[in-house]
């Protein structure tokens, strides 16, 4: 079972234009800023918005076909869609809320209990959503979706209604209940975190464009475009144009570096994590001299920000992060001279 999107749609300033593919089983991540169009792309597969133009198909059945006119509606589409406030029923029980999604009228009672069961719910049935903590009004959502059978599960920022205390414990549940679904799974989220511990691939969304699904662990490792490096958590990041010579000026940072690796084509930016920075004693290839600005004293690591040649004022500065115990050790140094490795620096396109 697949689920196949590419969709146009003109919202006056704003266009959206996804285009992705994702298979049975897999837990694909829509990754991008607020406003970027993740939650407009779920409710256009679900029905729930319509499309200007573009298809639609869920293994091998069309929902949407703008130039065939087939525009299935939500209650034939067979999506589960999972708000981010759960939308339930404030006026309906536990079991109620359940059972409006079973599709068999004769099986409603065991599908309740089952799902009941399954999801932990059990001896909930009879209270009310305010009843419930924000994990359970998740749980009994997640299973008013199951039980009308969907074949595919659309999750927007599931955890974003959650304290954060109680976001650990209720992603832990989640990942259980997604492993036992056959379908393929769309979750959007802003966070990173969420997408590296529950995804297996990703797709990132920037200003209503979508950039080709990628494996999760590349988006971290070796993100080509500046949006997805910037989704992927990375600090440094400076404006970059190729030289003659094969290597890369830094323009932000004012240094000429040398990566691994031949260079994309379109390059416009470079970056480097800032735990891959190393302090080194003097000069030499990929480094530069920098100045510190100010240390930070994290629980479990001591993070350095640093002025660069290219000045001390946003994309010029560096971040530096080092194992707890290690700045005693360098501070006082000025200029603080460091390596950007080249096998660790990213070399970043503006596009997909």
């Amino acid at each position: 079972m697949g689920l196949f999107v590419d969709i146009h749609k003109d919202l006056g300033a704003f266009q959206l234009d996804v285009s992705f593919e994702t298979d049975s089983g897999q837990l694909t991540g829509l990754l991008g800023a607020s406003g970027c169009g993740k939650s407009m792309t779920l409710r256009c597969i679900a029905g729930i918005e319509k499309p200007d133009r573009g298809r639609i198909v869920l293994d091998g059945r069309v929902l949407f076909d703008s130039g065939q006119r087939i525009n299935l509606p939500p209650q034939k589409r067979r999506v589960g869609y999972l708000f981010q406030n759960y939308a339930l029923f404030p006026h309906m029980t536990v079991a109620q809320n359940i059972a409006v999604g079973v599709r068999d009228k004769k099986a409603r009672q065991e599908t309740v209990a089952r799902l009941a069961r399954t999801l932990y719910l059990e001896g909930q049935e009879g209270k009310y959503p305010r009843q419930l903590s924000g994990g359970q009004q998740q749980r009994v959502a997640l299973a008013r979706i199951l039980a009308s059978e969907p074949e595919v599960l659309l999750l927007d920022e599931p955890f974003s209604a959650l304290d954060s205390y109680l976001k650990w414990q209720v992603e832990l549940e989640l990942a259980d209940l997604l492993a036992s679904f056959s379908g393929p799974v769309l979750f959007v989220t802003h966070n990173r975190d969420e997408v590296q511990r529950l995804c297996r691939q990703v797709c990132v969304l920037d200003q209503g464009k979508s950039q080709a699904v990628m494996p999760v662990k590349e988006l971290f490792e070796a993100p080509r475009t500046l949006s997805a490096c910037l989704l992927s958590g990375c600090k440094n990041i400076s404006r970059a144009k190729p030289t003659p010579d094969g290597k890369v000026e830094a323009l932000d940072w004012r240094v000429t570096l040398n990566p691994m690796g031949p260079l994309p084509e379109g390059l416009s930016h470079i970056g480097v994590r800032a735990h891959y920075i190393r302090p080194v004693d003097g000069p030499g290839p990929n480094r530069l001299p920098c100045r510190v600005e100010r240390v930070v004293e994290n629980v479990f690591s001591t993070v350095v920000m640093l002025s660069t040649p290219g000045g001390d004022q946003g994309f010029s500065r560096l971040r530096m992060e080092l194992e707890k115990g290690r700045w005693p050790e360098l501070a006082g140094r000025d200029p603080l001279w460091l390596e950007l490795p080249a096998g660790d620096l990213l070399l970043l396109t503006k596009d997909g």
